[in-house]
């Protein structure tokens, strides 16, 4: 009976692992469509320019560029692993008030863009914007924010690690998709099943430029320890700020005047315009 037992639990462990080897991508990647997704944005009185790249494997991709020439700050930025562009209207509105561009692009499979995410995939498309930002728009680097959520701010810690920018914002951002998946599957070790990577605990010790961590207290998804395991590791000068009641997917909107100020007093630090400042003093956050 014991017999019996075990084998067919070594069945089933074989099932997950078989089905998570074939399935990955569809495990971490959940991107809508072109014509889904709200594509007319003259209701939120913007008019963002259509940027299309190829990247480095010949794949067509998509971006929004919001802004002009004169703006001391360009946010390159990364979203999550759900929706597309046209999800993160709201907030690139509001960006745009903290006197910085805001160039967004859908990853390989997303919104408009061609082909299938993967890890290297996204990669290539993160080289491409960073590329048309400095050499088609002449941006200098030492300008160029990379803003990461999610899913993103893997993608902005490996730009970060590899090409000089002027600054990194992360927003409820994961050490590694092995330390997620054994939050999923904490009986199967992630190296049997799970080829990507997206290492940042790993690649944030080589990034040398200011840093802004932004993490909900009540998220469930990435939990804050793991947010702050990333901070721990990550050189000053940093700043890890907490928002209260946030979890996963709400800390724009649960705290959206202190996001927005947290983030204006980082780009402001940057151009050299203030001095640093307790980014939680309106006690709707908490800062590190």
């Amino acid at each position: 009976m014991l017999l019996h037992a075990t084998i067919i639990v070594l069945l089933v462990l074989g099932g997950l692992i078989v089905a998570a080897r074939l399935f990955e991508g569809s495990f971490i990647y959940f991107p809508t469509r072109h014509p889904s997704g709200r594509w007319d944005t003259s209701a939120f009185g913007i008019e963002p320019q259509d940027v299309w790249l190829t990247t480095s494997d010949g794949v067509r991709i998509h971006g929004w560029f919001l802004g002009g020439e004169d703006e001391p700050i360009t946010l390159l930025y990364f979203h999550g692993n759900g929706g597309n562009i046209t999800d993160r209207i709201e907030k690139l509105t509001l960006l745009r008030n903290l006197r910085a561009s805001v160039f967004i692009i859908d990853y390989r499979g997303y919104g408009r863009s061609e082909g299938r995410p993967n890890e290297k995939g996204l990669y290539r498309d993160a080289d491409a914007a960073y590329e048309y930002l400095t050499k088609e728009r002449g941006t200098n680097a030492g300008s160029i924010v990379v803003y990461g959520a999610s899913l993103g701010g893997a993608v902005a810690v490996d730009i970060a690690s590899r090409k000089p920018v002027g600054g990194v914002i992360l927003e409820s951002t994961f050490t590694s998709a092995r330390a997620m998946a054994l939050k999923v599957l904490p009986v199967i070790p992630p190296a049997l099943y799970l080829r990507t990577g997206f290492d940042s605990l790993e690649k944030i010790r080589k990034v040398r430029t200011p840093l802004l961590m932004i993490h909900g207290s009540d998220d469930t998804t990435v939990p804050t320890a793991m947010g702050r395991e990333l901070f721990a590791a990550a050189n000053e000068p940093k700043r890890f700020v907490e928002i209260a009641h946030a979890q996963h997917n709400d800390v724009f909107w649960v705290a959206r005047e202190e996001y927005l100020r947290v983030i204006g007093i980082f780009l402001a630090e940057l151009e050299g315009n203030a001095e640093p400042q307790q980014a939680g003093s309106s006690g709707q956050a908490n800062e590190t």
